[in-house]
């Protein structure tokens, strides 16, 4: 089958296949994943905190010898976020019951605009990747715009990117933009590829001021 390019897609017209050509070509963990542990490192401005760490068959994060709550749920969050999206789901399972009209065109790519079961979602693809995304997630929408990727040799990882949270109905801001760098490695040499360093930097939003905090996983190995 000879899916359409974006240049190719005329507004209004179906981009189904040109958008299942973005998903499928994500990074996904083969099935039989067993799971990998190893040390982990959570730092920002000055402060160091050193733990371990597993995520396990089930993609469960478990995070150990972190006396800091805080430090420790931000861990296990980085780990879990990361594992719940290496998951290898059908397109036709998750966006079965959608229909996809195609947009504008910038320089982003082509704007997939999302009706059906994800009535009001909207994403850009362009040369097989997902270059924005605009969710509706529990009641709140996530902005995200990929700036640079990872070929991995079985698909595409995003390295670098932006995520803004808003209000639903009126647009407003709910914290401040966050910029991620995300460093992926292949385990042990040969894969899956994993994450190795997560740099999450957020603007200043009311009363949160700007903030840096670097996660580090490493001496990984397969469980």
């Amino acid at each position: 089958m000879i899916i359409s390019t974006p240049s190719q897609t005329s507004p209004g017209s179906d981009c189904r296949e040109a958008f299942r050509a973005a998903y499928e070509n994500r990074y996904t963990w083969d099935p039989g994943f067993s799971g990998y542990s190893g040390r982990c490192i959570w730092q920002q401005g000055d402060r160091s905190v050193e733990g371990r760490f597993e995520v396990g068959a089930d993609l469960k994060a478990k995070v150990t010898g972190i006396d800091d709550a805080e430090v420790e749920k931000a861990m296990a969050s980085q780990l879990w976020e990361v594992a719940i999206h290496r998951v290898r789901r059908s397109f036709d399972q998750v966006h079965g019951d959608n229909t996809f009209t195609a947009g504008s065109t910038t320089d982003e790519g082509l704007e997939v605009l999302i009706g059906g079961k994800g009535e009001g979602d909207r994403y850009r693809i362009k040369d097989r990747v997902v270059t924005m995304v605009h969710r509706h997630i529990h009641g709140t929408v996530v902005t995200i715009h990929t700036g640079s990727t990872t070929d991995t040799g079985s698909g595409y990882l995003s390295r670098t990117y932006t995520s803004q949270y808003a209000d639903p109905s009126t647009g407003e801001a709910r914290g401040g933009l966050s910029r991620f760098e995300d460093t992926f490695v292949p385990l042990e040499n040969k894969g899956p590829w994993i994450l190795e360093q997560r740099v999450i930097s957020t603007d200043a939003q009311g009363d949160s001021p700007a903030s840096t905090q670097t996660f580090r996983f490493l001496d990984c190995s397969s469980l």
